[in-house]
């Protein structure tokens, strides 16, 4: 059975007659006649009892008529859903971000753009976010560096320099600024080595001559934090990111660039999809550079 000839045999079951179904599905009425000719002769069946110009569906057809009902209601149920989806009216977009100060402005500027868009956030290191771009469990990712790899298209989205910070108690805890010499001999706290902000920081200290004393690594941004207030080192961490608290102080680095990005990402073979152009296409507006994959 082909599925246009169901659709002849509905259409004459709805509208009474074949002059009507033609009109209906704008084709000719022989057109419609063959293809339910075609439908009964297929089955062995009789669909229709034809009176001159009356038609009316056979106790059989008025089964078939309720099967294509249902069958052609889901029609336009999956019709309006992509439609919906196309103008992104209903759908989820699934981001994976190296930390939530990165993507919230970039959320917020979406979900106020598409409201009726659901979003999940899941977060990792930036080898995890890619890793969940690659095997599409996330449609776009949110960076704090920059790479390049043919496999995704990468746009900046902001910048954020590197601070370091201390306990109170520490002797850095007066100063509003430090040199680069001045982290020698420093015990650090460092994120896991998929960490961009660790990346940045031991780019800029290699360029010194410092080997820096690790005592820790530490995958966790909150038990960072404690173990600094606690005294047992100082850690490095992206302005964007830094909370305020007691028992902490931060400073600059004052003679080194030391930053971290915000850098939206995708798959170069899914930059053209509805949903990802659309968080682009938003976050092109609020960015302080100049996003554009």
């Amino acid at each position: 059975m082909r599925l246009t000839q169901l659709r002849s045999f509905h259409a004459v079951a709805t509208t009474g007659s074949f002059t009507g179904a033609a009109e209906k599905l704008h084709v000719s009425q022989p057109t419609v006649t063959t293809q339910v000719g075609q439908l009964e002769a297929l089955y062995k069946v009789e669909l229709f009892h034809r009176t001159g110009r009356r038609v009316r569906p056979t106790e059989l057809g008025e089964r078939l008529a309720h099967l294509s009902r249902q069958i052609f209601s889901l029609e336009a149920d999956a019709i309006q859903l992509l439609g919906d989806a196309g103008e992104l009216r209903s759908g989820q977009l699934r981001v994976a971000a190296v930390g939530p100060s990165h993507v919230t402005a970039m959320l917020a500027a979406f979900h106020q753009r598409y409201p009726d868009v659901a979003i999940s956030v899941s977060t990792g290191n930036s080898q995890e976010v890619l890793d969940r771009l690659l095997d599409y469990r996330a449609d776009v990712g949110v960076l704090a560096q920059v790479f390049r790899d043919k496999r995704f298209v990468s746009v900046p989205y902001s910048e954020h320099p590197v601070l370091i910070f201390c306990a109170a108690t520490h002797r850095f805890a007066k100063r509003r600024t430090i040199r680069t010499a001045e982290l020698k001999g420093e015990r650090f706290l460092m994120r896991e080595p998929g960490s961009t902000t660790r990346k940045a920081l031991e780019s800029a200290l290699a360029a010194a001559g410092i080997d820096p004393e690790i005592v820790m690594e530490i995958a966790s941004r909150e038990i960072i934090r404690a173990a600094v207030s606690q005294g047992l080192g100082i850690a490095a961490v992206s302005e964007a990111e830094y909370v305020p608290g007691p028992g902490l102080h931060a400073v600059r680095i004052s003679d080194a660039a030391i930053h971290t990005y915000a850098h939206a990402v995708c798959l170069a073979e899914r930059q053209d999809m509805r949903m990802v152009r659309a968080f682009f296409d938003v976050i092109a507006g609020t960015s302080s550079t100049q996003p554009g994959p």
